[in-house]
C-alpha cells in the first residue's frame, strides 16, 4: 500500500497571498500551479492555443499576465479575496481647479 500523499504533493495551486503577490507577469510553469493544471497539459494548451488565459510569447517562453490570471480564478485584480474590489484609497490633493481665463 503507498504511503498517504503529503500535503505538498496535493496541493498544486497557490494560495490568495501567493497569488496577489506575483509579479506583473509569470513564466508558464507559475500560471500551471495558480491554475491547478500539470506541466504536461499546460504546455501543450498553449501550443494549441488553447490555454484557459491570454499567453504571449516571449522568446522560447510562454509568459502570463497576473491581471488574467486573478480574472480566471475570479478575483479582480483590485481585490479584498472575495472577488470584491477593494476601495481605492484616496488621493491627496486631488482637487483640481480649473482656470476661467
Amino acid at each position: 500500500m503507498a504511503p498517504p500523499p503529503t500535503e505538498t504533493a496535493t496541493r498544486r495551486g497557490m494560495q490568495f497571498e501567493e497569488l496577489i503577490e506575483l509579479p506583473v507577469a509569470v513564466d508558464l510553469e507559475t500560471a500551471n500551479r495558480a491554475l491547478n493544471i500539470g506541466r504536461t497539459k499546460g504546455f501543450e494548451l498553449a501550443r494549441r492555443g488553447e490555454y484557459p488565459v491570454p499567453i504571449r510569447r516571449d522568446g522560447r517562453t510562454y509568459r502570463v499576465n497576473r491581471a488574467d490570471l486573478l480574472r480566471e480564478l475570479g478575483i479582480e485584480p483590485n481585490s479584498d479575496g472575495a472577488g470584491v474590489a477593494a476601495p481605492t484609497p484616496p488621493i491627496e490633493n486631488a482637487s483640481v481647479t480649473a482656470n476661467s481665463n
